[in-house]
């Protein structure tokens, strides 16, 4: 590259050639001095200054230099570079923030090397940020070399024409390239087909760039067989786009400008057969099949070459092979000024009113947008007392006209098409007479009728009105117009709009002339997993419908990653749908989760899982069975690759239908794998031996043989496929069904893959130097990182990837705050989010951040996340070191102390175990999962520490499933009954003795606690009741009216007490919960006895009708006697009478909404006994008429509470607020909402 000569010209029309002037950098002095001393500094009343560079002719510009004034404090910190083949239409040089960093002093020199060379003859640097102590001070350099150009200019009917040599041209390797600027939006580029049906033609369509391409030699599979590539947006604008196409073979690369599609052709054939021409610029025969537009192109191409052939070239020494029609060879530049309303607020263009014509007048005016609202037009209008206006506008994406009086009220026009697509629309206005006439592009005309004639006063309002308030001349009802606005005509007189910037003409504000500055900003899509991208001027949207993602960018999957994390959210066997790589590409698929205990089964299914017979193959002509399954491969590598463990059953059955061929061992039939790879080993066998189970076994039919079926009768081979790598199976090959009588069948089952091997692949930081270190990975555009973490310690960086100025970095700031900061180029910026419980606890915290070029976020646990938007037009790419640190930091300081898991970057799992086998200072697997994350077990579940993960044993609880929060239910019809006889810690229950039995016992200060739900719609009903050899008792019914009631008796010479903590009835049909916390200081032994003598007349009477309905999760203490019942039904301690089912009431109530009908009750309920005899609480095993034998019920009952499961936590339900600490801690370890019991009933007592 070359320093290029120029002619300077400043914004006030001053003319320096850089020989001779004082504005170019001093190269011969190491562009640190001047010649003479000085630089450029514009006038003070120069409301846009800018420096402009006359190359003299085109030139490929590489580099621009920028320095201060000489001898001042005067410098340009940033700048914008426009550049212009005309000096008219400039286009600005793009980068992420719109601006070029300058100077921080007079007389150092900053070099900005372009990231693609510009193609130029003029540019223009317009300061934007300059010296605080001084003002715009400007010396310049180009750097630069020659630039030749072949050009053919097209008016919209002309085309060129190359023919090849012979009849058709059959390429397999093509190369395109082309540059080109348009004056329109529609236009063919490049046109052939082949008479065989191949073709291709490059066009614009509506501003964007498409390519169509057909290689398929059959017509009639031509429809599927096309492929239509769209590239780039707003390429009418009349600047130069290069275009790019090379194929080869089915592989085709697309490029336009800086951006490449890659893609693959469809159809069967590999070459492009092209009879007879090429065409360029349009189509030159209406009418030909398989073309896709009419119009032909309307504008400039340049360096046009297929092949290695310069076309324009050969045309423009009219050469034989070209037919060149209308064609001229140089580029004709229209010459239109556009302006660029910047401001949705405060942009407007007010100009004066032209001399009235023929009692009416005109406005015409082009303009393009993304704003779905917007002023176009507001012209007041010359009336008696009462204002008129004259109002275009933009609203709702449709242009509106609308005549506004007060007196008469508005009349108005609404176009049919939509004008906010960044297309150019021509719209005009005709007021004649007493009609208004409005006319948008080829619309057919709309008129308002009028009742006088209009005549606008001294001013037109274009875009806006002015910022005074006080200013009634202008009426804008929506928002300022956001866009570009060209060829502006009054009374059918243009508006010189470079006149206006330079204040000779009207008055304007927040407008750029000279160029249209509108982009695409859903044109390289940030919207990520197939997401709609919608924009306005300033920014964009993504429309997530459907995706299965959620974000600003459609980024964060709404499914979690595994089978597992729904088991541990609680969820029962079910269809799920899970995302494998979480944001990464692939998409959720849907499985079957089998979730049966503490194991995991993910199911997923295949097309064929019924039984298939199979006749008449051979190895020459061999049956092949196809298997498609509800995932693709690359889902189901994922899935194989994230599970600790996978298996495939298949079986083979057969009638002399052998596996292998007894005399050499040749395959007979084999399945292959999902990598296409074929494979000889049956079920029950790894690879690399060529067998079946039986062999391996040794159990085979015939022992001179290592499968079943060789032996030739009827057999089967039936075993599971567990080697991952292989599974699952794609295909079964079977070619030995040709015999007389032989045939064979097949069954191959689901795959089923079990663990998720990242859930808890966790290590131990003990060293306050130590991290993990990993490669990169690429996150400039889209960042997600989430993991847990456990630790004691205060702070500490969790995670942190530095570049040269950019960053990312998480940390515990402090016990209670996490932090995400990242610097992208516009200063560092910090989410802060604090937890009003310290996090520091040594319980398992899940950490989620993510940055996308629309907003930044941060979440921890279930707190409320935390959002900050990303300013528009700023730096979007991260540029980051090739190093990811994990707990810790390059720098070695602030180090994390302590445990993380599941860590997972942008979809990737990161294997931090591995690492952590090589890494001093850091250990494999995290100790403690139960002691640190208490609640992952519920209602009374014991939490059991294992090598990878945890279990929850709920033996002792009332409920089952992985986290011991399933109901277990069962449901009773007349006459059934469970009784469960206590045994411990009572070992006097086999002495029946009444002396014994009344005996106190020696245990003191107990504690008792009972729970238990029903659902029934029969009244009276029995719950549970208690009896004692002393004739003592407690029961809980439900009387005639369907209340719920507590009767106690503890002395026989007393009437019994009845407690009644509701009276509306709860034999509804709905499930009720009822828990019973009582604490004693002495313990009485007792023993069930039949017979209902002792029993009050309304408790015998319930007792007598039994119970018919659900009972669901019983608990007494530590024992679960319904569960025991359906466990352990042979068991002495247990014993049933009548019909019982298991039922699934408990689990039906999760799933309902109804609304609880009660109220908090909590007075409370003082029983006058004898002063030697204390209160005494009275529970009971349960359930239906029999009864539960205890041995011990302890003697008050102080207080009976009741209570909706939503009501707030008293002091006096600790075992309730405990509960709910759990429920809480669960929740923050796995980041999932357990479903609440809407429609369950709950009593504490």
């Amino acid at each position: 590259q070359f320093l290029l000569p120029y002619v300077l010209l400043f914004s006030k029309d001053i003319v320096w050639h850089s020989e001779s002037n004082n504005v170019l950098i001093n190269v011969d002095r190491g562009l640190t001095g001047s010649l003479g001393g000085g630089g450029w500094s514009p006038e003070s009343t120069d409301r846009s200054p800018w420096l402009q560079v006359d190359l003299q002719d085109r030139m490929e510009v590489t580099a621009v230099a920028t320095q201060g004034r000489h001898g001042s404090t005067d410098w340009v910190s940033a700048y914008m570079l426009l550049y212009s083949d005309t000096g008219r239409m400039w286009k600005q040089y793009m980068l992420e923030d719109n601006r070029i960093v300058g100077n921080v002093n007079p007389d150092s020199v900053v070099h900005h090397k372009l990231s693609q060379s510009i193609r130029t003859r003029f540019l223009r640097f317009v300061p934007l940020e300059w010296s605080p102590s001084g003002r715009v001070g400007l010396r310049v350099a180009v750097y630069g070399c020659a630039y030749r150009s072949y050009v053919a200019d097209f008016d919209g009917r002309s085309s060129l024409l190359y023919r090849f040599n012979q009849k058709s041209m059959s390429t397999v390797k093509d190369v395109i390239s082309l540059r080109f600027k348009s004056r329109q939006a529609e236009g063919v580029l490049l046109h052939g087909e082949g008479q065989r049906g191949d073709y291709i033609t490059l066009e614009l369509h509506r501003g964007r760039l498409a390519l169509h391409l057909n290689l398929d030699d059959s017509r009639v599979r031509s429809s599927s067989a096309r492929m239509v590539v769209t590239l780039g947006s707003l390429l009418d604008d009349l600047h130069w786009h290069s275009v790019l196409i090379e194929r080869f073979n089915k592989q085709v690369n697309f490029t336009l400008d800086r951006h490449t599609q890659h893609f693959r052709t469809k159809g069967d054939g590999d070459s492009l057969e092209v009879d007879y021409e090429l065409s360029f610029g349009g189509i030159p025969l209406p009418g030909k099949p398989g073309t896709f537009i009419r119009r032909n192109f309307h504008g400039c191409m340049e360096n046009l070459y297929y092949n290695g052939v310069n076309v324009i070239d050969l045309a423009k020494r009219r050469k034989p092979q070209i037919y060149s029609g209308n064609v001229t060879f140089s580029c004709s530049e229209p010459q239109l000024v556009a302006a660029t309303f910047q401001s949705s607020s405060s942009s407007f263009l007010s100009l004066p009113a032209p001399a009235q014509i023929l009692e009416g007048f005109s406005v015409r005016l082009q303009f393009r947008t993304w704003n779905p609202d917007g002023l176009l037009l507001s012209s007041p209008l010359i009336s008696g007392q009462e204002p008129r206006y004259l109002i275009l506008q933009i609203s709702s994406g449709r242009l509106h006209l609308t005549h506004q009086t007060s007196a008469h009220g508005l009349k108005s026009l609404i176009s049919s098409q939509r004008v906010n697509d960044g297309l150019w629309h021509s719209v005009s206005l005709n007021a004649r007479g007493l009609q208004i006439i409005m006319t948008l592009d080829s619309e057919p005309a709309s008129t308002i009728q009028l009742k006088s004639y209009l005549e606008p006063k001294d001013k037109h309002y274009f875009g806006g009105c002015t910022i005074s308030q006080n200013d009634s001349s202008c009426l804008n009802p929506t928002m300022a117009f956001q866009g570009c606005v060209r060829l502006i005509l009054v009374n059918n007189q243009p508006v010189d709009l470079l006149s206006v910037q330079q204040g000779h003409l009207g008055s304007y504000n927040q407008l750029q002339f000279d160029l249209c500055g509108i982009r695409d900003r859903c044109l390289y899509n940030f919207c990520e997993h197939g997401s709609r991208c919608s924009q306005t001027w300033s920014s964009f949207s993504c429309d997530c419908t459907g995706t299965g993602y959620s974000g600003a960018t459609c980024h964060n999957s709404l499914y979690e990653a595994s089978c597992e994390h729904y088991r541990l959210a609680g969820s029962t066997s079910g269809y799920f749908s899970i995302d494998l790589d979480g944001s990464g590409p692939l998409d959720p698929i849907q499985v079957y989760c089998n979730i049966t205990g503490n194991k995991v089964w993910t199911v997923v299914r295949h097309n064929s899982s019924n039984a298939v017979r199979v006749r008449g193959s051979t190895l020459q002509k061999p049956y092949v069975g196809w298997f498609n399954y509800s995932a693709s491969f690359e889902q189901l590598k994922a899935l194989v690759s994230l599970s600790e463990h996978c298996e495939q059953r298949i079986a083979y059955h057969c009638r002399r239908s052998r596996l292998f061929n007894p005399w050499d061992g040749t395959p007979l039939s084999w399945w292959v794998d999902r990598r296409g790879e074929k494979r000889t080993y049956w079920g029950g066998i790894q690879p690399g031996v060529q067998q079946c189970s039986c062999g391996l076994e040794e159990n085979c039919a015939d022992m001179n043989y290592f499968c079943n079926c060789d032996a030739d009768r009827v057999e089967n081979d039936t075993g599971i496929l567990s080697y991952k790598e292989h599974l699952p199976v794609r295909e079964i090959v079977i070619g030995d069904t040709y015999r007389l009588g032989s045939e064979a069948m097949y069954v191959v089952g689901p795959l089923q893959c079990s663990g998720d091997k990242f859930l808890w692949n966790a290590v131990s930081f003990y060293q306050a130097a130590s991290y993990l270190q990993f490669p990169a990975l690429q996150v400039e555009l889209s960042l997600h990182v989430s993991f847990y973490f456990k630790t004691a310690s205060p702070s500490g960086v969790f995670v942190e990837n530095m570049g040269i100025e950019d960053f990312i970095r998480v940390e515990l700031s402090s016990p209670s705050t996490v932090t995400f900061s990242f610097n992208v180029g516009d200063g560092p910026v910090v989410l802060t989010l604090k937890s009003p419980v310290p996090l520091n606890d040594r319980q398992w915290h899940w950490v989620q951040a993510e940055r996308n070029v629309k907003e930044a976020c941060l979440q921890v646990d279930q707190l409320p996340l935390r959002i900050i938007e990303t300013p528009p037009d700023r730096h979007l790419r991260l540029q980051l070191g090739s190093q990811l640190f994990v707990g810790g930091t390059a720098t070695k300081q602030r180090g994390f102390l302590g445990c993380i898991r599941a860590f997972n970057m942008n979809g990737v799992n990161f294997d931090l175990e591995e690492r952590a086998k090589v890494t001093p200072g850091v250990s494999s697997g995290c100790a403690g999962h139960c002691s640190s994350s208490a609640g992952l077990c519920h209602n009374r579940g014991k939490c059991i520490e294992k090598s990878s993960g945890y279990m929850c044993d709920c033996t002792n609880s009332a409920y089952g499933g992985p986290s011991c929060t399933e109901e277990v239910s069962m449901s009773f019809e007349r006459g059934a009954s469970v009784t469960y006889i206590f045994q411990e810690p009572f070992s006097v229950i086999q002495n029946r003795s009444a002396a014994v039995l009344s005996v106190p016992s020696q245990y003191s200060k107990t504690r008792d606690n009972v729970a238990l739900s029903f659902q029934t719609t029969q009244s009276p009903a029995m719950l549970l009741t208690v009896n004692t050899l002393s004739q003592q008792y407690v029961a809980i019914i439900l009387a005639r009216n369907g209340s719920l009631q507590i009767w106690y008796q503890l002395h026989k010479e007393k009437r019994p007490d009845v407690f009644i903590p509701i009276l509306s009835s709860l034999a509804d049909g709905r499930l009720h919960r009822v828990q019973i916390h009582k604490q004693s200081l002495t313990c009485m032994l007792f023993f069930f006895q039949t017979g209902s003598d002792v029993l009050d007349d309304e408790v015998a009477h319930a007792g007598s009708k039994g119970f018919i309905g659900c009972f669901s999760s019983v608990q007494y203490n530590h024992v679960a006697p319904l569960k025991a019942a359906l466990l352990n039904r042979g068991s002495s301690l247990v014993s049933i009478r009548g019909h019982l089912l298991e039922s699934n009431c408990g689990a039906l109530a999760d799933l309902s909404t109804s609304v609880s009908r009660l109220e908090e009750v909590g007075k409370d309920n003082e029983h006058h006994e004898d002063d030697s005899q204390p209160d005494s609480a009275v529970i009971g095993g349960v359930v239906t008429a029999a009864v539960f034998s205890t041995l011990c019920v302890l003697a008050v009952m102080t207080r009976f509470l009741y209570q909706h499961r939503q009501a707030q936590r008293t002091a006096r339900l600790q075992e309730k607020e405990h509960q709910r600490s759990l429920e809480a801690a669960y929740r923050a370890e796995f980041h999932l909402h357990n479903s609440m019991r809407d429609s369950m009933q709950e009593y504490y007592i």
